[in-house]
């Protein structure tokens, strides 16, 4: 099978294109033929090798979190799905690769596609619907009525994650750039705050959640504006202890880690708030709610561009960008 791969780590190293083995699909996997994947921050992020502290990958490694398609083959104990069933999916982080024309997926992380959308829409939901799902319903316990700030509400996570809050019943507000105020409205944002003009900081106060994508500063001013009891649910801020435990990473990495997290834990605190740094968890249940809320219209996917497989490189590069409004697909096969 064709699929697009890394040879080491490096912020230069370039996808290259190649010939691989078909994957073995063992009794609880599902073999699927992939019709398009999409590209996430996790992509680069694992190529630069900045998340190797908490995942060892084997190279050449086929990158690519999620994808929809068709399952072709079953293993002997799948009783959730048959031959020609069309299925989207995040797999475990250890089986990741779906820029590949094929992967095998266990059953537990598939889910049957949206029956309303095509096949790039369905490629674009799984990971940051997963991600914002386990952050508000997981972590957070959003409810109807609470007010909840999500950063970077054009990007693939901000997309998702406005409509899943509104579909709670939560107040939206949302920072984006002056050309996408009109965007974010759209998807069901309350307030908007255009970051070029404005900052948050001084536009909003008591939140019971902040849904952080962007770390660094962002996160640091994060902790002035969280109510008590609130939550600062983070994709980009730092690892902590729960993380180590949570992905099983032993003793000494574990406490590393709590060294790591030590300052926004501390924050946190002071506030009387709550820091959470999300990984998510494949789940093909929770994705199956997902597909649900699609199929009810709660939710809309928002693809930004399409590329082929051969054009990977310049996908990725344009996500680093930052500027894509919605997901960036890959078109694996017709």
């Amino acid at each position: 099978m064709i699929a697009a791969y890394i040879e080491k780590y490096g912020h230069e190293e370039k996808l290259k294109i190649g010939d691989f083995p078909m994957p073995t699909v063992g009794p609880q996997d599902v073999l699927v033929k992939i019709k398009s994947a999409s590209v996430n921050p996790i992509d680069f992020k694992v190529r630069d090798g900045k998340v190797r502290f908490i995942r060892q990958e084997k190279f050449p490694l086929i990158l690519g979190h999620d994808c929809s398609g068709e399952v072709i083959q079953i293993g002997s104990q799948v009783k959730k799905f048959k031959i020609g069933d069309r299925v989207f999916s995040r797999p475990r982080t250890e089986r990741i690769g779906t820029f590949a024309e094929f992967i095998a997926i266990d059953e537990s992380d598939v889910a049957l596609m949206p029956a309303n959308i095509g096949f790039h829409e369905a490629a674009s939901i799984p990971l940051v619907g997963l991600t914002s799902w386990q952050a508000m319903y997981g972590v957070a316990h959003l409810k109807p009525g609470q007010k909840v700030l999500i950063q970077a509400g054009s990007g693939g996570i901000g997309t998702f994650a406005i409509q899943l809050a509104k579909h709670i019943g939560a107040e939206v507000w949302t920072t984006t750039s002056t050309k996408n105020v009109d965007f974010v409205k759209s998807l069901g944002a309350d307030h908007v705050i255009d970051y070029k003009k404005q900052n948050f900081t001084e536009v909003v106060q008591d939140l019971d959640m902040i849904f952080d994508t962007l770390g660094g500063d962002s996160l640091e001013k994060d902790f002035s504006v969280i109510k008590p009891g609130g939550f600062i649910v983070s994709l980009s801020g730092s690892p902590d202890h729960r993380t180590g435990q949570e992905l099983q990473l032993g003793f000494i990495k574990t406490l590393i880690l709590g060294v790591v997290g030590l300052k926004a834990n501390l924050k946190a605190k002071a506030a009387q708030a709550h820091y959470r740094f999300i990984f998510m968890k494949s789940n093909g249940e929770q994705l199956m709610q997902i597909s649900n809320l699609i199929m009810q219209g709660k939710i809309k996917p928002t693809v930004d561009r399409v590329f082929s497989l051969k054009d990977c490189q310049e996908a990725i590069e344009y996500s680093e960008s930052g500027r894509a409004r919605g997901k960036i697909v890959i078109q694996v096969s017709e």
